[in-house]
């Protein structure tokens, strides 16, 4: 039975989720990395929330390790590419916090506006100064939202309520979603130009770092307040100073912080800067939300290979699982078929997903079928780093999708270019249920796969078959099921064949000078799916 370690402050619902669940789970919080590294090879998961920094190192300590499960959204305390490298599939929980830091955010925004924290701390020394405290409206003001993923549609729907206009920057949200939260959607410097107050709510990336720094913030309309509960690192805190020296920012909020804890910043001593400590997530509601949240999805992928909410794997769901499980079956049994007989280095590989498969999660198939292909050749590959060994080995890959197959109703091929040349490799599933080959190597047969397989290439003549059957049956070697195919009469064939046992090695010479016979290949299919 798997074993989870919980490595920070988790509500104890998610331990009930684990022994419920039959799983082992230890908790063990503020751990060193030294001790943390020296427990870790025992557990098969491991449950953080942003305090454990789970870095190559500590990943190198955890031979065993299948899931990490980030409590809450941000993943910048896991190397993932380490993790992906090592197939340890990393999960957040994006929507648990959502609503919760939104909160924050508008929160703040109100604070900032009104200049409320100066005020009570002014009040509370005994002074009475109403007309020091002169705040603006929020009605007609506009507010620009870097990143509308989940947390920012909610900022955007309570900015609303408040009569705001409201423009967003984010790549990946599509003008059907704006219209429906009734925003526009506008490049960066538009939202630079025309925003009175600047919310983030974006992820920390090479392409998000600093996104509001010396430049842009000139860029933006003079007296502009900015709220960011997101990551420290989105805003250059130096340029930020300066814009407040320069009067160029009027305010600013925040709850985060390049470093953290933020225990003195240059800017604590500004009173038009309102600080908390990264409470964005911060209300019971929250913490019993992605609590449970993570540790349902670690139960469900341990004992049932589901994934959701993975950063570095296609999420796959229970209950699609059960559908997707046969097409998951034969496109690994395809890349282990192609890796195993095709020859010379890879250098581009195509998917294809014809009818019905090109409905399916493509993107989970895709990774199964290159993790069977380089299987072969690495030991450690598996489905989460399959696709980044590939391209680290500058292997080209690409995916196809069509509606209609003109022969099944679904199907699923595999083109392997070689060095040497090319091969295609197809498969389909009967009822929905039963994998099946349909083409090796370019040549149409109709095959069941097995744990044990014997590949023969051959000229189609008569008595062929009687001899290979001879030869098995001499040594004792029993056939499970036969399957033949060829190019065309006296043209090129091939046999598939399973067996009860494994085939020896002198037997396999025996097979191959045999008449006719041009290649002979032991196969090995242990599809995990």
């Amino acid at each position: 039975m798997p074993k989870v370690l919980i490595a920070d402050d988790l509500s104890s619902s998610a331990v009930a989720v684990f022994t419920q669940a039959g799983i082992e789970v230890d908790v063990k919080t503020k751990l060193p990395a030294d001790q943390l590294m020296a427990i870790l090879p025992d557990y098969d998961g491991l449950a953080v929330r942003s305090a454990t920094k789970v870095t190559a190192e500590v990943l190198a300590a955890a031979p065993k390790l299948r899931v990490i499960g980030r409590a809450g959204i941000g993943v910048d305390n896991i190397d993932v590419k380490a993790a992906s490298a090592k197939g340890v599939v990393v999960m957040n929980t994006p929507f648990g916090n959502s609503v919760t830091t939104a909160e924050h955010s508008f929160a703040l925004l109100i604070s900032m506006a009104r200049q409320i924290p100066a005020a009570d701390a002014s009040t509370r020394a005994g002074k009475w100064e109403k007309s020091r405290f002169m705040g603006v409206e929020l009605l007609d003001k506009v507010l620009g939202i870097i990143g509308c993923g989940n947390i920012g549609a909610h900022v955007a729907v309570r900015a609303k309520a408040f009569g705001m206009r409201v423009l967003a920057y984010d790549p990946y949200l599509t003008a059907e979603r704006a219209f429906a939260l009734a925003i526009e959607k506008v490049e960066l410097d538009q939202l630079l130009a025309a925003a009175d107050f600047i919310t983030l709510h974006t992820p920390m990336t090479e392409g998000t770092r600093h996104i509001l720094n010396a430049g842009s913030i000139a860029k933006c309309k003079r007296g502009v307040r900015i709220i960011n509960c997101a990551r420290g690192g989105l805003i250059d805190e130096v340029a930020l100073q300066q814009a407040l020296a320069s009067g160029q920012v009027a305010g600013a909020a925040l709850d985060v912080f390049e470093v953290e804890p933020a225990k003195d910043h240059p800017l604590f001593a500004d009173e038009r800067v309102i600080f908390t400590p990264h409470l964005g997530a911060s209300t019971a509601e929250a913490q019993e939300k992605v609590a449970v949240q993570v540790a349902e999805q670690m139960v469900d992928f341990l004992l049932h290979g589901a994934v959701s909410n993975a950063v570095n794997l296609p999420s796959v769901k229970a209950d699609e699982l059960e559908h997707l499980r046969p097409y998951l079956k034969l496109a690994e049994q395809l890349g282990q078929l192609a890796g195993q007989l095709v020859s010379g280095g890879i250098r581009t590989v195509e998917l294809a997903f014809e009818g019905a498969a090109a409905n399916l999660n493509t993107r989970a198939l895709s990774n199964l079928a290159v993790c069977g292909l380089l299987s072969p050749i690495l030991s450690d590959v598996n489905q989460v780093n399959a696709q980044q060994l590939a391209e680290s080995r500058g292997i080209r890959l690409y995916e196809v999708r069509q509606e209609r197959s003109e022969d099944f109703q679904s199907l699923i091929s595999l083109t392997v270019t070689t060095e040497k040349g090319k091969s295609r490799f197809a498969g389909t599933v009967l009822g929905g249920e039963l994998p099946r080959v349909v083409e090796v190597d370019g040549v149409h047969v109709e095959a069941e796969l097995g744990p044990q397989m014997l590949y023969l290439r051959n000229d189609d003549r008569p008595g062929f078959i009687g001899a290979l059957g001879q030869c098995l049956g001499q040594h004792g070697i029993n056939i499970a099921t036969f399957h033949l195919g060829r190019t065309g009469p006296k043209q090129v064939a091939i046999t598939l064949l399973q067996t009860d046992q494994p085939v020896p090695a002198t037997v396999l010479a025996e097979i191959q000078a045999l008449p006719h016979v041009q290649r002979v290949v032991t196969l090995t299919l242990t599809a995990a799916a």
